[in-house]
Order: structure tokens, then sequence, then C-alpha cells
């Protein structure tokens, strides 16, 4: 059982070491006096000592409390040898938070040091039937990626001119959808085509758009839930050193899980924007957007061409940089 709460003081150094630990805001301190140890915890913040409360109970309970007290007596000493001796326990412990991507992007001028950044990556598909659409979203003047449908009239020349805005280009990627009325367009792959052909298809797409560092897919909620045939696509891109982005068409998609474990860039889509396209509705995407960067530190939006996207956008825009420097736009490989 430990003895009555006192009050102790450290020593210069050893407070010194402990001021140093930013990483974390309290710190938890043991003491042993005469065989026995008091539990102390230290506010770094307002450099504040205080003394954990004793607890009383019955013998199960203070059974139970001996055995949580040992569990943190280590804990609590691994801390303070870190603090003595230099040892970053408390930024590896601070990095056992969950974050989907790492968070390497510089905090925006004017923020606090403390205030993290969540970062959001735009993706607008189906580029390549029109110019005047690409160029309004273009007019955007702000971070997206463009993913450019192959064999189309204008997949090149817009190609050429999106990445002339330094703007980040993809292969928008063709492939079979589970409704056979559907057609994916031109250079789709089918789960009926063999490795060979398959591969002949995406390295012709590729070559169209030699500006691509990506690729996601259209349509194919069935080929991307076929394991062997997603793979074999993921290994060409793979070879290519392209990164894969999972649009997720279908619940049942192997694609981000495959190309997880060939150690491929990739990620999964987060939100369809325009699902529905209608502006309120893809303003409300646009929020649970916000929600999931701001809870995982990152996310993924896609979206169309659609006049309802474009507009929605531009007033996106105009709150992030008047009320939420917290939340930055950019390109989807800034994230891989």
């Amino acid at each position: 059982m430990p003895g009555p709460a006192t009050k102790t003081t450290l020593a210069d150094s050893v407070q010194k070491s402990i001021l140093r630990q930013t990483a974390c805001k309290v710190l938890n301190l043991i003491f042993f006096a005469k065989s026995q140890y008091v539990v102390f915890s230290l506010d770094l913040y307002r450099n504040k000592l205080y003394s954990a409360p004793i607890m009383k109970g019955t013998y199960q309970e203070e059974k139970n409390q001996g055995c949580h007290r040992r569990f943190f007596l280590v804990k609590g000493l691994t801390y303070l040898a870190g603090t003595l001796f230099g040892l970053n326990l408390f930024s590896i412990a601070e990095a056992n938070e969950r974050h989907i991507w790492p968070m390497t992007k510089p905090r925006r001028q004017g923020m606090s040091f403390s205030a993290p950044v969540s970062r959001i990556a735009l993706i607008i598909d189906d580029i390549g039937y029109s110019i005047s659409r690409a160029r309004a979203f273009l007019s955007l003047n702000m971070p997206m990626t463009f993913s450019i449908l192959p064999q189309l009239r204008h997949s090149n020349r817009l190609a050429d001119e999106i990445t002339g805005k330094s703007h980040e280009v993809m292969l928008h990627q063709p492939m079979e959808p589970y409704c056979n009325e559907i057609h994916p367009g031109p250079g789709a792959v089918y789960i009926s085509y063999g490795n060979r052909k398959i591969e002949e298809t995406i390295e012709e797409n590729l070559s169209q758009i030699p500006q691509a560092t990506g690729v996601n897919n259209h349509m194919g909620s069935r080929f991307t839930s076929c394991s062997s045939k997603v793979v074999h696509a993921l290994k060409i891109i793979k070879k290519k050193d392209l990164f894969f982005i999972d649009s997720l068409t279908s619940r049942h998609s192997q694609a981000y899980k495959m190309a997880r474990r060939l150690n491929m860039r990739t990620a999964p889509r987060n939100v369809f924007l325009d699902h529905t396209p209608d502006i309120q509705a893809v303003r409300r995407q646009l929020i649970h957007l916000k929600q999931h960067a701001l809870k995982h530190g990152a996310a993924i939006g896609i979206g169309h061409p659609h006049l309802s996207t474009l507009t929605a956008l531009r007033n996106f825009k105009q709150e992030l940089d008047q009320k939420e420097p917290w939340l930055e736009l950019v390109s989807i490989s800034n994230l891989l």
C-alpha cells in the first residue's frame, strides 16, 4: 500500500530533462520512500506537481489496485528513465496515434506549432470528354488531381494542358462493371481477358498519357472484385512505378487489399462527392470529407466534371481559405 501523499521537490537537472519532453502534457512520476512508493502527475504546461489519490476498498479491490499500481510503477519508471537518459519514449507513444498517411506537409504560415494540419486530396474523374469542363475546374486554382480516360479525342491534349498548369494527372483505367448493359468505354479490361491482353491494354492506355503518376479504376465493380485479375493489372501498374487509388465502386473490391500486398503506394477513396449531382448534395459530401480528414489526418474525395461539383468546390475553397486554415488541399501523391 502506498504511504501518505507528500510534496516532493525535483532536482533542477531532472526537471529540465523532463520539461524538454514536449510530446505529452502530463508525466506520471513515481518516487520511493522506505520501501513504499507515491505516484505523482506532473503537468508540463503549468509546471505543477500533483499527488495521486490513495484508493481504499475491500481486500479484492485492494488486490486489483495493487496489480494496477505495479503495472503503473513499471510504466512510470520506463518514462522516467527516458527523461533521465534522453530516450525519446514520449515521441514513440505519440506516434501510436492512428493516421492513414504520414503528415509531412509543412504547416501554413501563421499557424501555431501545436495545430495539426489535416490534408484533403481531390480527384476529378472522367476527364477527356470536354475541354471546356476541364478548363473550368483548372480555373478554380486549387490543388487537385485529374484522372483522364484513355483513347478519347481530347485525352492526350488535356494531359498536356493540365500538367502545364502544374496539376497532377492519373490514368482513369476503365474496368468491367457488374452491369453488362453499361459499357465502361474504350481501353477497358475484362475478367474474360487473359493476362497478356490485360497487360497490352493497360500499357497502351498509359502510353497515351505518359504524364500519369498513378492509376484509379473507372467503374470496375466486377473486375476489382476478382483477385486474380486485379493482381495482374496491379503488377503492370507497379512495374511502371505508379501508385494506385481504389475508387471503391464496389464493397467487394479487392484492389486496395491486393495493392497493399504488392507493397504499392496505394489508398482507397473515402468519399464520392457527386453520386447525386446536386449542389446541396455535393456540399454535404464535402462536409463528410472534411470530417474524415479531421478525424484521420487525411482524406480522398472523388468528383466528376459536373457544374454542381464545380460550384460546390469553388465555395469549399473559399471556406477553407477564410475559416479553416487547419485543412489543406494537396495533390494525391502528397498523401501516399
